[in-house]
């Protein structure tokens, strides 16, 4: 159901932004189809007016721009820039020019290139003198412009749409992941209270019975006291999630050392755990002391299923001004370089067994609760890896 759901949702992005490109592309044949229509009609127009100056030419000097019907032909309605100049390419006439340019030689000469880039120019011939004539520069109108730059900025607008959508559509989706992942976490530690509390009752009985004298050995009680307090700070990590997290200063030596001494007696004979937090000077930062654990304890866990019950697991706390370090460092089979980012991926593991999602939590509960960094500093195939946690410490 989750492969045919996913299939939808990307097939389901392809089909819109197909119809995206579409629709744009469509957009562009047409506007530039118009865009030509409309090119055409005003050299059209442009070669009117310059038989029309030819015909109405009335005087020998030849200044039809003079004439009354040339210029209501050529000022009315037009949104045409052009410059009229004689053969010498002085002005005679313009429109829709800046008279400061006109004014300006080097302007007006670039601005006459432009023109003549745009189109080409149109002589206006004479009966009377072969050496006297005028040329029309004329450009694109404001409309033709427009036309041209129109589907582009459409193209973009669509564009714009279907990433909104599409943003909007993962963000809708993310919000439900997490309201079921929020809604199962609670559940699960609503469903753990009943049996934690039938577990402390039995417990706190086996311990009667060993002050009695029974059989029932005290150390073998004690451990089990240990490993109900650590299931009840599991119910409590889990009932956590999707709440408010206050953060309080505590003792990173500590609270990362009471996370190794459970460890210690709960791994492989052939592993060798060392950690160096108990000897060094105390680190204070403020943490949310239940859920800071369970990266730890969820870093270790990691570490042992690599060492595969033999090889090294070192725990080490450093620390400079502003900053303090927990590395998490084993000697198993490492991780591809490829691969250092994906492992905080949900849904990633390169175990046969496990839904992926314990460092993507932990990465979430070290970054998005405590503003810190999670990441793999160094690893390699067959030697190990080290990960390595960083929080802001505590201004003293």
């Amino acid at each position: 159901m989750k492969k045919l759901s996913s299939r939808f949702s990307f097939k389901g992005k392809v089909v819109l932004i197909v119809i995206g490109v579409l629709l744009g592309s469509l957009s562009l044949l047409y506007t530039n189809n118009m865009a030509s229509i409309l090119r055409e009609k005003e050299k059209h127009d442009v070669s009117l007016w310059s038989h029309a100056m030819e015909r109405v030419n009335r005087d020998a000097l030849g200044n039809t721009t003079d004439d009354p019907l040339i210029a209501e032909i050529m000022s009315n309605g037009n949104n045409i820039p052009f410059i009229i100049t004689n053969e010498n390419l002085e002005v005679v006439s313009f429109h829709l020019i800046p008279e400061q340019t006109i004014d300006h030689p080097d302007l007006l000469r670039e601005r006459i290139n432009q023109l003549t880039e745009e189109n080409n120019p149109i002589p206006i011939k004479y009966w009377w003198s072969k050496d006297h004539y005028h040329i029309i520069f004329y450009g694109k109108s404001a409309l033709l412009n427009s036309l041209y730059y129109f589907p582009y900025i459409q193209l973009i607008v669509i564009i714009a749409f279907i990433l909104l959508g599409f943003i909007a559509f993962r963000s809708s989706k993310m919000d439900e992941q997490n309201r079921i992942w929020i809604g199962l976490a609670k559940e699960t530690a609503h469903q753990l209270g009943t049996p934690t509390s039938s577990l402390l009752g039995w417990i706190e009985y086996l311990k009667t019975q060993s002050e009695d004298g029974s059989v029932v050995d005290g150390s073998i009680v004690d451990e089990m006291s240990k490993d109900l307090a650590h299931l009840m700070k599991i119910v409590d990590r889990f009932s956590k999630i999707g709440s408010e997290t206050p953060l309080t200063p505590a003792n990173i030596n500590e609270v990362v050392g009471g996370s190794v001494m459970y460890f210690r007696k709960r791994m492989p004979k052939n592993v060798k755990l060392s950690y160096n937090g108990l000897a060094t000077a105390p680190v204070e930062a403020s943490i949310n002391t239940a859920l800071f654990e369970w990266v730890i304890e969820n870093l270790m866990k990691n570490s042992l299923d690599a060492l595969q019950g033999h090889g090294e697991l070192d725990v080490k706390i450093s620390s400079c001004d502003q900053y303090v370090m927990i590395d998490v460092r084993d000697t198993g089979k490492g991780i591809a370089k490829s691969n250092w980012k994906n492992i905080f991926a949900p849904g990633f593991t390169t175990k046969t067994r496990g839904w992926g999602l314990g460092l993507s939590l932990s990465r979430r509960i070290i970054e998005d609760y405590h503003k810190g960094k999670i990441a793999v500093t160094d690893s390699e195939i067959g030697k190990g890896t080290n990960i390595r946690v960083t929080i802001k410490r505590s201004v003293e």
